[in-house]
């Protein structure tokens, strides 16, 4: 029905991706994914997992999260109640733009979704409360491969929209090391995954 709209980011094989909406006085229809409209804007991975998690909220910070080795997820990410910014780290290895990061608004008016590969960090913060957030996997969950990079890394210096000693975290996500602490474990070499 409707195609994509498929726009790169300064992150490296990062995009954000707008399907077509069709509002009217009674709301909006909207196809979320289509195999076929991917298919046909170049993004073939196979979506083999979707996940949901509710942030009752504003405030609530999750991540930096991501799965190592093999277990490495490619996800499709977006919010379907509430407003989040998105965060992304670029952790592999000979990457152009390794060590980088880029926040993106992500929200149930603007509709967008976030294409994120496998081998970056990812987080986001809750802007509004009750959030909904879904996102598509190309790989099963790992718990053995869970891995984290620490959302206050100072040599990352990442500009949170929020005061982060405010932040409602998870005990885990307050344990984190730092990109460099990790650097030295990083399973993610660019153009190798």
């Amino acid at each position: 029905m409707g195609k994509l709209k498929v726009t790169e980011t300064n992150l490296t094989d990062v995009k954000i991706i707008e399907p077509a909406v069709f509002g009217d006085h009674r709301g909006f229809f909207t196809e979320s994914y289509s195999e076929l409209d991917f298919q046909e804007a170049g993004i073939t991975h196979k979506f083999v997992q979707d996940n949901h998690s509710l942030s009752t909220q504003p405030g609530v910070l999750r991540g930096l999260h991501f799965q190592k080795g093999k277990a490495a997820q490619t996800k499709l990410i977006r919010v379907v109640t509430g407003v989040v910014w998105d965060l992304l780290v670029d952790i592999r290895k000979g990457s152009p733009t390794y060590g980088q990061w880029e926040g993106y608004l992500l929200s149930e008016y603007n509709h967008r979704q976030l294409l994120v590969p496998k081998g970056f960090a990812h987080g986001f913060v809750t802007l509004t409360p009750n959030v909904n957030f879904l996102y598509k996997c190309d790989n099963y969950y790992n718990a053995q491969a869970d891995g984290g990079i620490a959302f206050d890394d100072a040599n990352l210096a990442i500009a949170w929209p929020i005061d982060v000693t405010k932040a409602i975290l998870s005990d885990k996500d307050k344990q984190h090391p730092t990109l460099q602490e990790f650097e030295g474990e990083n399973p993610f070499i660019y153009g190798e995954i």
